[in-house]
């Protein structure tokens, strides 16, 4: 039995996310070199962002892009200036990859059931909402909470998904038991309007879902030289080489840093040939040929290619949004 869940982009925090990173994208594109690590936070109409950023930003910019995605006027900024710091590991961090041969998009199968019929309802409805989904073999308990949206409409949604589109998501067959929609009832009031968010604040939905463990760090509102967000990049791509490479079902790499150190400190790679589960019959690889500096991470995945806005509102791997689609 798995069970995964998803946000869409108008949820609190992915909303805080994707602001977060829209401001990051806004300074990288006037100061390609510059630093950024900017938090957001907002509820019940207001907005704060705070953080370093070592260029020069203009607050009514900043007001005006927040305005444009959540519509809040009333905003704080309090942005210190960062250190002009160089390239390097610029924090302690464990970063985690993760690839599986279960899906095509070499993610959790039932992190993409939960992506798939949240993105699915979110084309509809285009509002707050949230999606779980429970598989038990082949049988789906699912529940979902979207804003605007009358229970019934709900159902018949997630019930077409499940007829028509899961297909072409997962190999797996996954029929829909019991869904459970607006369990509270229907709500029309979402958003920032009706609960607060936060930066990070769906770090496991960034992620690969529950069944894997994650290192901690969030990945928006950082720039590309943080290495939380970069070498968690760079161990997804190293876990999706890795099935070809050593033949494996699955493959979890662990990239492990020492604030001022170039390099990691521990750099492996887990996986079986068997199965999915990633604690049985587990077999270990060194991390070879790759270039583990923060530099060189950025070179090889050309992260400065990169929108990073891209990556806040449907999860950061899976989503062909890397120059090789893989990742």
């Amino acid at each position: 039995m798995r069970t995964a869940e998803f946000v869409t982009p108008k949820h609190p925090d992915k909303v805080c996310d994707i602001i977060s990173d829209t401001l990051v994208d806004m300074v990288l594109k006037k100061d390609p070199a510059a630093r950024c690590n900017i938090r957001t936070m907002g509820g019940y109409g207001k907005v704060w962002v705070t953080g370093e950023v070592s260029s020069t930003v203009d607050d009514s910019e900043i007001k005006n892009i927040i305005y444009d995605i959540s519509g809040v006027t009333d905003t704080t900024i309090y942005l210190q200036t960062a250190p002009d710091k160089p390239f390097g590991a610029n924090n302690q961090c464990i970063a985690l990859g993760y690839a599986s041969a279960e899906t095509p998009t070499l993610m959790p199968f039932e992190y993409e059931l939960a992506r798939g019929l949240t993105k699915y309802i979110y084309e509809i409805y285009p509002v707050d909402g949230k999606v779980q989904v429970t598989a038990n073999g082949s049988n789906a308990t699912v529940v979902a909470s979207f804003q605007n949206t009358k229970r019934t409409d709900l159902e018949e949604l997630i019930q077409l998904f499940f007829t028509e589109k899961v297909v072409n998501l997962i190999p797996q067959k996954v029929t829909l038991g019991t869904s459970l929609c607006n369990p509270l009832g229907d709500w029309t009031v979402g958003g920032l309007d009706c609960d607060s968010g936060i930066t990070g604040g769906q770090i496991v939905i960034d992620n690969y879902g529950p069944r894997i463990p994650i290192g901690g760090g969030h990945f928006s509102g950082k720039d590309i030289t943080k290495i939380d967000r970069c070498a968690a990049y760079m161990a997804r791509k190293i876990a999706v080489d890795a099935l070809n490479k050593y033949r494996l079902v699955y493959a979890l790499v662990e990239l492990s840093y020492s604030i001022g150190n170039p390099l990691p400190v521990q750099a492996r790679i887990k996986g079986n040939d068997a199965g999915i589960n990633i604690e049985t019959g587990v077999k270990l690889y060194q991390v070879t040929d790759y270039d583990l500096s923060v530099e060189g991470i950025i070179n090889h995945l050309k992260l400065d290619t990169l929108n990073l806005a891209d990556t806040a509102a449907w999860g950061h791997f899976g989503n062909n949004l890397f120059y090789h689609n893989t990742i």
